[in-house]
């Protein structure tokens, strides 16, 4: 790594809004980001218009070259090795890195991941932890290795989330912290003072959320329904079934009283869904087909009473 007082060379690679801040972060401290690399345009919303990364969007504000790639394949290794970095840098990327990319820079990469490693590796570390009912979760800045998310971890920082916190809200607290943990452990590599230490404690994997992972199944207790809730929000989102069709649920929280599980009563400015325990609060709804809409006024257009989950 060059002498403290010149600036390492960086490349960074990462995707969503999550990894916004830590781009933002690394520009702001001064190092010399040299290339930034993302997933190719994509469609997005209802019209599926062709729309550029956040990171490609904060990149090309920041007047930084960007490098759009699906996988780093031949191509797109040789375009990045072209920025002759010193580090490597990425959070949330959405693609693997691998030799000769992974060792090519003279410090490797390092990963900014949302989890406490060794716990929650893998895509959706967040979701995973909320869907669970962890108490404390948290991020780790950890050197890339081949093996998934098993690198020396350089330092790390602990999050409680709040009790009606989305995975959403989560990852944007975490992305923002993270970013500031991730800038001082570049800048640590950049002045030799860097100490990376082996994992320690149980490994559980993170896989990526599908649809079906947000189905709410309300026979089970208030808590791991909301729980669930909580970790497939907003992405990919809470569900139940309704007359056999998909009927998403925006916002849960914890109710009063008992209903039968799957059971709907009209609550002020919503309704109480029952479940195993206590009944849960819910105040906006979407049905098939339909744009969302008030809870409380999706039940009094009904007529007749409702069991959710058929």
């Amino acid at each position: 790594m060059p002498h403290p007082t010149v600036p390492p060379r960086i490349v960074f690679a990462g995707t969503p809004d999550a990894a916004v801040p830590s781009l933002v972060a690394l520009v702001s401290s001064g190092v010399d980001v040299v290339g930034v690399v993302t997933r190719p345009d994509a469609p997005l919303g209802r019209k599926r218009v062709i729309t550029p990364s956040p990171v490609a969007r904060k990149a090309e504000e920041l007047g930084l070259p960007v490098v759009k790639a699906a996988r780093l394949d031949d191509d797109a290794t040789a375009q990045i090795l072209a920025f002759e970095p010193d580090l490597g840098v990425i959070v949330a990327y959405g693609g693997l890195v691998r030799d000769p990319l992974l060792t090519a820079p003279e410090h490797g990469w390092i990963n900014l991941h949302f989890s406490l490693l060794p716990k929650w590796r893998g895509a959706a570390p967040v979701q995973r932890a909320l869907i669970a009912g962890d108490e404390v979760t948290g991020a780790a800045v950890f050197q890339l290795v081949s093996a998934l998310d098993a690198g020396d971890v350089f330092d790390q920082l602990t999050y409680r989330p709040g009790a009606d916190e989305t995975a959403g809200e989560v990852l944007a607290a975490l992305a923002d912290s993270g970013a500031q943990l991730l800038a001082d452990v570049v800048d640590r590599i950049a002045d030799g003072t860097a100490e990376a230490r082996p994992q320690q404690g149980e490994e559980s994997l993170a896989p990526k959320l599908a649809i079906d992972d947000g189905l709410l199944d309300f026979s089970r207790p208030a808590d791991e329904v909301l729980a669930r809730f909580r970790g497939v929000t907003p992405e990919p989102g809470a569900h139940t079934r309704l007359a056999g069709e998909r009927f998403k649920i925006h916002s849960a929280t914890r109710g009063e009283g008992a209903l039968a599980p799957g059971a709907v009563a009209p609550a002020q400015g919503g309704v109480l869904v029952g479940t195993a325990s206590d009944a849960i609060f819910v105040d906006r709804v979407q049905p098939a087909g339909k744009p969302a809409m008030a809870a409380d006024a999706w039940y009094r257009g009904l007529r007749g009473d409702v069991e959710l989950g058929s």
